[in-house]
């Protein structure tokens, strides 16, 4: 599964995610497992899985914190 770090968070409910490869991929709170957007922040490592977006571009989804 895919690794990556928040990159940035925004008040209208979705945020981007800095990849392995340094791609940034959006994801929307309604595509996080097991945590609540509120408790999200910046500098975050997450797990996802990447998908096609409604605008045709690759997405995270199934969002969720790392093991620690």
């Amino acid at each position: 599964m895919p690794k990556g770090t928040i990159k940035t968070l925004t008040d209208r409910g979705f945020g981007f995610i800095k990849t392995e490869d340094e791609t940034d991929l959006f994801f929307h709170r309604n595509d996080l497992e097991g945590v609540e957007f509120s408790s999200l922040s910046e500098g975050q490592e997450v797990e996802f899985e990447v998908s096609q977006g409604r605008d045709g571009r690759s997405a995270a989804v199934k969002v969720r914190l790392t093991e620690t």
